[in-house]
């Protein structure tokens, strides 16, 4: 026994059998694949869409044309029912009354029309009409003696800067007015400053400062601040500049709403604080789809503020092109402008033949 231990201890050979513990399964190497991660897109914001200027040739037919087109509803409207009323009336008493109605419908208003009735009927004894295109003509002169009295371009005088406080209710296209106001007094070599005083709407500001930077011009406007002060603060700095003209957004205002008018006639007061002679102009700015309810604005609108002009916004889109001549014989005012299209160079100033014209053509 101890020989045969003596013997294994002493030989070099018996060595440990050597194990080779299991491999240990190696973990699979993920492959890290970069994903790309869309982040979750921040809804954004709609852009305001404002109409890019169209080019037009600058000729006296050009004018008369884009009014014309921009009162083709109207002028559709009464030629389709002109020529019903000629194949199925002789010209008598009930003719005259279905006539009366036509032109209601069109928003001339009643004193307006009570008018060109009375002048029609003259004209057409005189001449023994019986001809549609002739008493279409009858009616396009007696029109335009109508709307004379109101055809009344802005003059812009030396009291610089120039104020214009531009009102309306909302949605009337003010805003988009001054946009066009601008284009049209830097056509005529004129430095213009828009403040954007209509702190209450959202998006009146950021509408405005895309119309500033199309025309390359400076929109003073506050976040937060009180609507007076953004004027004060736009007209301070056009007299420190040497601003031309001032174009001053204000808040729409319904004109039930007696608390909301007395507001604008602060703006008013502070605008003369800041300048003596401003506001130079008082504009207010009526959507001719309103019709005959653009007559009631005008007379609220005038008793708080005392309107000096008016534009005429929407006409394109309106059969009830009318509504001037109502405005004519109801609450008399000059028009300054007529908006007659989207673009940019369609604000024109307000011609009563070629608006005659353009209605019945």
């Amino acid at each position: 026994m101890f020989e045969f231990l003596k013997k294994l201890v002493s030989n070099p050979k018996a060595t440990k059998k050597k194990v080779t513990p299991a491999a240990t399964p190696k973990k699979p190497k993920l492959k890290a694949t970069k994903k790309k991660v869309t982040p979750a897109a921040t809804p954004k914001k709609p852009k305001l869409k404002i109409a890019k200027p169209k080019k037009e040739k600058k000729s006296f037919f050009s004018f008369t044309e884009k009014i014309k087109k921009g009162l083709t509803k109207t002028r559709e409207n009464l030629s389709t029912q002109l020529t019903d009323l000629f194949k199925n009336k002789k010209i008598d008493e009930v003719f005259f009354e279905e006539l009366e109605t036509i032109l209601l419908t069109a928003d001339v208003g009643i004193k307006a029309t009570e008018i060109l009735i009375q002048q029609v009927k003259l004209k057409v004894k005189e001449d023994n009409v019986q001809d549609e295109s002739k008493l279409k003509a009858i009616l396009k002169n007696c029109l335009a003696e109508i709307l004379i009295p109101i055809e009344s371009s802005l003059k812009i005088n030396n009291n610089s800067p120039f104020v214009i406080m531009v009102v309306g209710v909302n949605g009337t296209g003010k805003t988009t007015t001054i946009g066009k106001l601008t284009k049209f007094f830097q056509n005529k070599g004129k430095t213009v400053l828009i403040a954007a005083g209509d702190t209450f709407r959202a998006a009146a500001t950021e509408q405005l400062s895309i119309w500033g930077e199309r025309n390359n011009v400076t929109v003073i406007s506050h976040e937060t601040a009180d609507p007076s002060s953004v004027i004060f603060d736009a007209v301070n700095s056009a007299k420190a500049k040497n601003t031309d003209i001032v174009i001053a957004d204000t808040a729409g205002r319904l004109p039930t709403q007696k608390h909301l008018i007395d507001e604008i006639t602060k703006i008013k007061r502070v605008i003369t604080k800041c300048h003596a002679k401003a506001p130079q102009e008082i504009l207010l700015v009526l959507d001719a789809n309103t019709g005959q309810n653009a007559i009631t604005q005008l007379k609220t609108f005038n008793e708080a503020l005392g309107i000096t002009g008016l534009v005429m916004t929407k006409l394109d889109g309106t059969a009830k092109g009318g509504v001037l001549a109502a405005i004519a014989k109801e609450s008399p005012t000059p028009v300054r402008f007529i908006g007659v299209g989207e673009g940019i160079d369609d604000l024109k100033e307000f011609k009563a033949k070629e608006y005659a014209e353009a209605m019945f053509e």
